[in-house]
């Protein structure tokens, strides 16, 4: 549906139309079975187009894939994407979520992709228990921040999938909390993903991207350097607020919808779990590929 649609929706009422009731809530099982402790990403997920692209981003996203499916193949996958914007905080309760294409411009074959994966119902009701202000709804699919993304990773899209909003008035000190009482998830085999990008400007990359041109600017190769570095300081509370980075932030990160799903994946890493960078690259001016996994 239109996302302006959705977002007037949101703002009139305090719940989606079928968002499940606290009764409702209580029925939700808590004893699923235990697993290994699942890692998390963050993907810097670029343009829609790397869907279809066989490039280094893709084939290193591909083989994180592989090695988490080695690991121990999720339950289901919590996608934290930079393309639901919302008043309030929600999770999506579809039991077969639609593949959104929210993009335009783009060919045809881009178009006429899908991510056939099942929704997860049963998950999403217990990251509803977790977080308290946490709703229930059916009114949102599976965005190109996540299937563009779970393409690569989970290619046969037989893992239930589902998402979480972000909520366009909050701090990302307050994205940091909430996605910190989600810690249990991982231990009930939930993969959660955050998918956005560090750096993000995509008015500053048009020129290079309409030229051809890779190369970065150096403000955002600086912003990149110094998230990198707090991350391997875990200094996360100085990421809360990029001005902390200096001018290179507000060029960074013009608005947070990027930048607030690497929240969530900061948030999750527990004090001795490693955080690998699995890739690294800024081009076309403004736009960071970083990707991390916490465990």
């Amino acid at each position: 549906m239109d996302r302006k649609a959705f977002l007037k929706t949101l703002a009139l009422l305090p719940f989606a139309s079928k968002a499940m009731n606290l009764q409702d809530l209580h029925k939700v099982s808590t004893s699923f079975q235990r697993s290994e402790k699942m890692p998390v990403l963050f993907i810097g997920h670029g343009s829609p187009m790397n869907a279809l692209e066989d490039n280094a981003f893709t084939r290193r996203i591909k083989k994180l894939g592989e090695d988490i499916r080695q690991r121990q193949k999720p339950n289901a996958i919590l996608v934290v994407s930079a393309h639901w914007l919302t008043r309030g905080s929600f999770v999506t309760l579809n039991e077969r979520p639609e593949t959104i294409h929210d993009f335009g411009g783009f060919p045809q074959e881009l178009f006429a992709m899908q991510y056939p994966a099942p929704g997860s119902p049963e998950y999403a009701k217990q990251a509803m228990e977790l977080v308290p202000d946490l709703h229930g709804s059916d009114e949102w699919g599976l965005d190109h921040g996540t299937w563009t993304v779970l393409h690569h990773l989970f290619p046969a899209a037989d893992v239930p999938v589902f998402q979480l909003s972000l909520d366009l008035y909050k701090t990302a000190a307050q994205h940091f909390a909430l996605a910190s009482q989600l810690q249990k998830l991982r231990e009930r085999g939930v993969l959660i993903v955050g998918s956005g990008n560090v750096v993000h400007n995509l008015r500053q990359s048009m020129p290079k991207l309409m030229a051809g041109d890779a190369t970065p600017h150096d403000w955002a190769t600086e912003f990149d350097e110094w998230v990198k570095t707090k991350i391997d300081q875990r200094d996360f509370r100085s990421l809360f607020d990029v001005q902390n980075a200096g001018a290179s932030g507000a060029l960074s990160v013009p608005t947070p919808d990027h930048y607030w799903p690497l929240m969530y994946t900061l948030a999750l890493a527990e004090k001795d779990e490693p955080i690998t960078h699995a890739f690294e690259e800024v081009g076309y001016g403004g736009i960071s590929m970083r990707t991390l996994a916490v465990g």
